[in-house]
């Protein structure tokens, strides 16, 4: 298969996506789809909540939008031309994660921009969008069928793999996937590196960088370093748009427990009654909860964070990732900072 049709597959997806994203209803054949899909998968986003309830319609939409701005015409183009496209494909075994809607899309992505083929572990937590999905682009294109398989039991019949999943499921990997050339990621967060100069827009913006899909992927915001003196009524005032999230039951119930815990501990924590503000040194906090940590020496805490650099996986700032932009990563970001497609190259 050339790698022409692979990214026409991609550039009709991004105009898929943005036609559902845009109308409510079916805007006519040129949206690559019948009326009878489109519809179909706008249903399926609406009852995605009742299926999984943190993939609210919102968070669907917003995981869309990312896949948008990961197939840019241009952007594919000259990012596909670094990377060499193999004519001897090796099978690669993707075992997707289930936090955010398709958040393994960049790795079917790579898989395929350089001619290998995907064998998709769908996550249990998130099956239904991808699936469809992935059948619109074999629809497309019937010779994406040699190059893309859903695999519904036990993978078998690959050359290598790439996984996500959290620590536990890393010692799991190693067993039974260590014999084959892999890439495994752990469980990953990110943190913010605050200078005292950042403006309430600023401010605003890292809210959606903490808050947004729940604060659940590697790349939410779950640590603030703050300079002396920071005044945290700054946050508490600028995150005021995410105090929607406590209506949501599941969400709230983390915050509940978390509050009930750090009140039966008598451990200090500063609350807004929709999220905790505690002051830690570590930088996995858990949900409806953000760390923070003052600092006089902004060198000192840059060098400690180069230290820390396997734990984060994204780091906001000035002079870093802009405030706001940490859940929207170009098509260069990769995970845990290793290029995908420079190790998929690799494997020929």
């Amino acid at each position: 298969m050339e790698k022409t049709a692979i990214i026409q597959v991609f550039e009709q997806l991004r105009k898929t996506i943005q036609s559902i994203i845009q109308s409510d209803s079916w805007p006519g054949y040129e949206c690559g789809l019948t009326e009878e899909e489109f519809l179909n998968f706008r249903k399926t986003i609406n009852k995605e909540v009742q299926l999984n309830p943190w993939f609210t319609k919102e968070n669907c939409y917003k995981a869309l939008s990312g896949i948008v701005h990961l197939t840019e015409r241009e952007s594919l183009i000259s990012f596909s031309n670094k990377y060499q496209f193999t004519d001897k494909p090796k099978t690669i075994a993707l075992i997707m994660a289930g936090n955010i809607p398709f958040v393994g899309f960049h790795d079917l992505l790579c898989t395929l921009i350089t001619g290998n083929k995907a064998l998709c572990k769908l996550s249990s937590s998130d099956s239904r969008i991808p699936l469809m999905i992935i059948e619109w682009m074999l629809n497309w294109n019937q010779e994406l069928k040699e190059y893309i398989q859903i695999s519904l039991g036990p993978i078998k019949n690959y050359n290598a793999v790439i996984a996500t999943g959290s620590n536990n499921s890393i010692a799991q990997f190693e067993t039974y996937f260590s014999h084959v050339p892999h890439l495994f990621r752990k469980n990953r967060t990110s943190v913010a590196l605050l200078d005292g100069t950042e403006t309430d827009e600023e401010l605003r913006a890292l809210s959606s960088d903490c808050f947004d899909f729940f604060g659940m992927g590697c790349r939410n915001i779950s640590k603030l370093y703050l300079p002396e003196g920071f005044n945290l009524n700054r946050i508490f005032e600028n995150f005021l748009e995410q105090t929607h999230l406590i209506q949501h039951h599941k969400y709230g119930n983390n915050y509940d427990y978390n509050r009930t815990v750090y009140l039966m501990n008598q451990i200090p924590f500063l609350d807004n009654n929709a999220f905790m503000l505690k002051e830690d040194k570590g930088l996995h906090a858990p949900l409806s909860v953000i760390y923070y940590e003052y600092y006089s020496d902004k060198d000192a805490i840059v060098n400690q964070l180069n230290e820390l650099q396997d734990d984060i996986q994204a780091l906001v700032g000035h002079d870093y990732i802009p405030f706001g932009k940490a859940q929207a990563p170009d098509i260069t970001d990769f995970a845990d900072g290793v290029d995908t497609c420079l190790w998929l190259n690799s494997l020929n």
